[in-house]
């Protein structure tokens, strides 16, 4: 359960890497269903399925198919869910992490693969996981096989593995940054509410939903975007091995599977189940 307030908090106004559309979906939803209680995704688990999994799963995060540790990235990316697996739509950074260090440390993994299908998320823990993934490099194969897409947050932690898969009709890319602010200063007029903010130092309100949004406020907003644009290019020009020109020139652009190779986003097109025999006759050899 997830309640208004916080998932606001975690959503607006603050710097997000997570695919254009998906963040307007989200700005939809939360204005016409302002008093939701909790969210989950039409393509999300039902909570009866968490014990579905097998008993290895349940205690590392990943299942192992003939040496293989199939690490599912599913849904929106956020920095602490508390579980080692996808729940309600949603992945936690934390739970990638530790599934991944300890698949990589499990005597039975020969390789991971990183089951991926997700839109990208918070910016907050994902840059910090994606170096982990890429200085681990050469310990195992490490593939991201895309069982459709991996945009923004989804497609830097792919990005920081050996190999991208992608299907036909998947996608790749959006290597950028959005922030949605909220202004709920008319809304408040409306209720015939007043909010009176004090502080101390007068920026200590900046960016406050319920005020006008300042231009002092949207440079301030604006310079951490590019601060962390410039970040999510630099990380996938040296995991891609790429020219950084060549990512930036991209202007955070979704691209379907083909076309994301011709870039140098991804590696193959391929359907997830020939990609993953891939992967099994190289831990093979």
């Amino acid at each position: 359960m997830m309640n208004l307030p916080h998932l606001a908090q975690r959503l607006f106004n603050v710097p997000l890497i997570i695919h254009p559309l998906k963040a307007e979906v989200v700005m939809a939803a939360l204005s016409e269903r302002f008093g939701i209680s909790h969210i989950k995704s039409a393509a999300a688990w039902g909570d009866d399925e968490v014990d579905s999994f097998s008993r290895k799963a349940s205690e590392t995060g990943y299942d192992v198919i003939e040496g293989i540790a199939v690490i599912p990235i599913q849904g929106t990316l956020v920095q602490k869910l508390g579980t080692l697996r996808p729940f309600s739509g949603m992945t936690g950074y934390d739970g990638i992490r530790q599934s991944f260090l300890t698949a990589l440390y499990d005597p039975e993994v020969k390789g991971i693969c990183l089951d991926i299908d997700s839109p990208g998320g918070e910016v907050a823990g994902c840059f910090d996981l994606v170096d982990t993934i890429y200085h681990a490099r050469g310990t195992k194969p490490v593939h991201a096989i895309l069982t459709e897409n991996a945009y923004s947050a989804a497609y830097a932690l792919a990005s920081a593995a050996d190999c991208i898969c992608v299907p036909r009709t998947g996608g790749v890319g959006s290597v950028g940054v959005i922030v949605m602010h909220v202004d709920w200063e008319q809304k408040i007029k409306e209720d015939g509410l007043r909010v009176t903010i004090i502080t101390y130092g007068e920026r200590k309100y900046e960016g406050n939903p319920y005020v006008k949004l300042s231009e002092q406020a949207q440079q301030a907003i604006q310079k951490d975007v590019d601060t962390i644009g410039q970040l999510f290019v630099a990380t996938v020009a040296r995991n891609r091995g790429i020219a950084k020109k060549i990512v930036q020139d991209t202007q955070a652009a979704c691209f379907m599977a083909a076309e994301g190779v011709r870039i140098g986003l991804a590696d193959h097109v391929i359907t997830p189940d020939a990609a993953f025999r891939k992967l099994l006759q190289l831990t093979e050899e």
